[in-house]
């Protein structure tokens, strides 16, 4: 598994926000606040909160003085909310993800279980984790 530069900047930017946004929840923050902050293109992150507004991590404002905050508390958040959100796939290999087409080694596979514990402990990991704790 390898997290693209897309999932990596999700994270960044959602950790951006919740820092400018402490201590003042309902006021929105910019997409070029966060991109000055990040040195992360504009356009870029644009894609990135489309996709986070869409799995319901941010929500917006639209007009002057608009911009995104948190659809959530910060300890609902986890990681894997971003990750997911972001399009990345947090699965360890191809044949742990359920579809049956992609291994024909699947069934009776010894390193199959490997793959797939490996695979538990990640998705829990990313789970446990809110943004709340990554604050503190």
């Amino acid at each position: 598994m390898r997290i693209t530069t897309k999932g990596r900047y999700a994270l960044r930017a959602v950790l951006a926000l919740a820092h400018v946004q402490s201590g003042n929840e309902d006021k929105p923050v910019s997409i070029k606040t966060i991109s000055e902050q990040e040195d992360i293109s504009a356009e870029f992150l644009e894609q990135i909160f489309f996709r986070l507004r869409k799995a319901g991590v941010i929500r917006s404002v639209r007009g002057p003085g608009g911009g995104f905050f948190f659809a959530r508390s910060l300890d609902q958040i986890t990681l894997l909310d971003i990750i997911e959100a972001s399009g990345e796939g947090i699965r360890i290999a191809p044949c742990v993800c359920g579809k049956k087409k992609v291994c024909t080694r699947r069934d009776g596979c010894a390193a199959s279980d490997i793959w797939r514990e490996m695979d538990d402990h990640m998705r829990d990991f990313a789970v446990r984790r809110t943004i709340a704790d990554m604050l503190r």
